[in-house]
């Protein structure tokens, strides 16, 4: 298996839209340096069998599957409905013309009601045909049931997002755990063994009402004692090379394309 970070960026991105020149602000972060430039979150996880799954369609869709060379998806996994992770659902018809049929697509039972509310068009009946819209084959994932998918046993693990859940991710020794704030001990337990997580975390020092900081996080890698941890959801205070130069051993930055092989 291997892991694609399509994105490792906040809800705004990196630059966020603004600045002196109207050409972004980059908060505290060095625009010289190429991996501080950072779209929404997402993954793609590239199956033992070359299948590709794919985690969340955020705005940046189609910039990151060209950008990072993926030309097909064959599933999709929806961490929550917040518009960074969701708001590109209408390139999955381009998605839908490759592979020929309905995107095989996963989430809770909450998720698909905020989906269907504000995609109705999405879920109308496919009947052949050229894909004008996306169009979605929906299976419903629960928190602490795992599923089956290209040979791949797939954990969802439940989260605390501030003001909503989401969705982290269990594949065998590899997690991914993007937008939280809190986990509780059902969480810690699901993560435990794992040797390589990416994980949120937004800030360098105290958490974001909705997404934890690096304070946090090195608690949790302390819990846990994954091999390898790589941040991701990163905000305009996060500078990729002081996060390399003070990060202590087994913690790095993640950035836009960047692949594992967990």
């Amino acid at each position: 298996m291997k892991v694609t970070l399509l994105g490792t960026g906040g809800s705004a991105g990196l630059p966020q839209i603004g600045g002196v020149d109207g050409r972004g602000d980059w908060g505290r972060v060095d625009p010289a340096e190429p991996r501080n430039r950072r779209s929404r979150p997402s993954i793609v996880i590239h199956a033992n069998d070359g299948r590709n799954i794919l985690v969340d369609t955020g705005p940046d869709l189609r910039y990151q599957l060209t950008n990072c060379g993926i030309g097909k998806i064959d599933a999709v996994i929806y961490t929550h409905a917040h518009a960074d992770h969701v708001a590109g659902l209408d390139d999955v018809r381009i998605l839908n013309r490759i592979l020929g049929t309905p995107m095989p697509a996963y989430a809770t039972a909450d998720v698909w009601a905020e989906l269907r509310r504000r995609f109705d068009y999405v879920f109308k009946p496919w009947n052949g045909g050229f894909f004008g819209r996306p169009a979605l084959e929906t299976h419903d994932i629960a928190p602490g049931l795992p599923f089956e998918l290209f040979g791949q046993t797939i954990l969802p693990i439940d989260q605390d997002h501030g003001f909503t859940r989401s969705l982290g991710l269990r594949i065998g020794d590899f997690a991914y755990c993007t937008d939280v704030v809190r986990l509780d001990e059902t969480a810690l337990a699901a993560l435990k063994g794992v040797k390589s997580w990416v994980v949120d975390c937004f800030t360098p020092a105290n958490d974001h009402p909705t997404h934890a900081g690096l304070e946090t996080v090195q608690g949790w890698v302390d819990q846990l004692r994954p091999q390898r941890t790589i941040l991701t959801h990163m905000g305009p205070a996060m500078d990729y090379k002081m996060l390399l130069a003070t990060l202590p051993p087994g913690i790095e930055p993640g950035y836009d394309g960047m692949e594992l092989a967990p």
